[in-house]
């Protein structure tokens, strides 16, 4: 009876092994494929950038003392000419008391000097003084004249100063951030809070000293603006105007390159996408630059490798290759090397990558 188990046992055995290819190959998944196809295209070329305000402004007291009152916060839009915060101005209202007094005594002196010379001409008329007391009168006269007009001087300016203690916005704007709070000494030079226009954004952007020439070729210059809400996406917008710096970052050896972008919802210090497309890309002998344009999915990246699943010998055999720089949204990847024309390749890399991938005809 056992000896009959034992043949029944291997006898099923062997013909689960001998269906065993026959299920693999019914469970296989088939992955399409595609033939890949030489063409020209122009250069792209995408950077990381940062958003920036183009009006921003870090407003400081123009006199020293304690701020006694912050009317703002981060966040607020406030108007050109509206009060931010308040200064103690106890120290430039006595100054300002003080140059009032000062008018006051010059203008007593050149009243007294007036009279004094108009006096002498009387005198001088009649004989009784010389011509050098009448110059003296004159002299005194005309010195309490600059007298008057220097306590003048000091009273505008004490007045002026009295009006510092009050810091106002430069321009319609909104509040960034604030450096300082009620209690704390303002003075010239010291920050109390930043503000910018939103209504005038601008990308700013690396590029390497190389490349500067051929990005100056671009006849395409596009800023990927951040998503405004979590359900909308990030959208590619093109520049309203773009210039480069004149000058070489001597550390990274890089020029900066500014695009005014059109009104957008983007804050300044946000990170972005600058994409400059439509560039020349000729060579020596003048040809441009040849790629093959495969479809995203077809492209896999994992750490620092990326590479394409390559049809060879009816097995899907990972290829590595480089390829141009693409925004994450693109449906199209440009691969520089690794590819031949007339290749073929799996359309989605992720299902070819499976143990039980097989590739069908292109």
């Amino acid at each position: 009876m056992a000896r009959h188990l034992v043949v029944q046992t291997l006898l099923v055995a062997t013909l689960a092994a001998a269906c065993l290819p026959s299920v693999a190959q019914s469970n296989a998944q088939k992955v399409p494929t595609i033939r890949v196809q030489a063409q020209s295209h122009a250069g792209v070329m995408e950077w990381d950038g940062v958003i920036q305000a183009i009006r921003q402004s870090t407003v400081s007291a123009q006199v020293a003392g304690n701020i006694t009152a912050l009317l703002v916060k981060a966040g607020d839009t406030v108007k050109a000419g509206q009060a931010l915060a308040q200064v103690d101005d106890r120290d430039v209202q006595a100054a300002l008391i003080r140059s009032q007094a000062d008018v006051a005594q010059a203008d007593a002196q050149l009243t007294n000097t007036r009279l004094q010379w108009e006096r002498s001409q009387a005198l001088k008329a009649q004989g009784f003084i010389s011509a050098t007391a009448l110059d003296s009168a004159q002299a005194q006269w005309r010195s309490a004249q600059a007298a008057f007009n220097a306590a003048k001087a000091g009273q505008s300016q004490a007045a002026l100063a009295k009006g510092f203690a009050t810091v106002t916005a430069p321009f319609d704007g909104r509040i960034i951030s604030t450096h300082a709070d009620v209690g704390d000494l303002a003075a010239p030079g010291r920050p109390i809070l930043t503000l910018f226009a939103p209504q005038a954004m601008r990308a700013v952007v690396q590029v390497p000293t190389s490349l500067a020439e051929r990005v100056k070729s671009a006849r395409t210059a596009e800023v990927l603006l951040p998503a405004v809400t979590s359900q909308a996406a990030p959208q590619w917008v093109r520049a309203l105007r773009l210039a480069s710096l004149p000058g070489t970052d001597p550390v990274s050896q890089t020029v900066e390159w500014r695009l005014d972008l059109p009104t957008t919802a983007a804050l300044p210090g946000q990170t972005t996408r600058v994409r400059f497309s439509d560039m020349a890309t000729a060579t020596a002998q003048g040809a441009t630059e040849s790629g093959l344009t495969v479809p995203a999915l077809a492209v896999i990246r994992r750490g620092e490798l990326t590479g394409v699943y390559v049809v060879r010998e009816g097995q899907f055999m990972l290829q590595a290759v480089r390829t141009a720089p693409a925004s994450t949204q693109a449906s199209s990847v440009t691969v520089l090397s690794g590819l031949r024309a007339g290749d073929t390749i799996a359309a989605d890399a992720l299902k070819a990558g499976l143990a039980n991938a097989s590739p069908m005809k292109p």
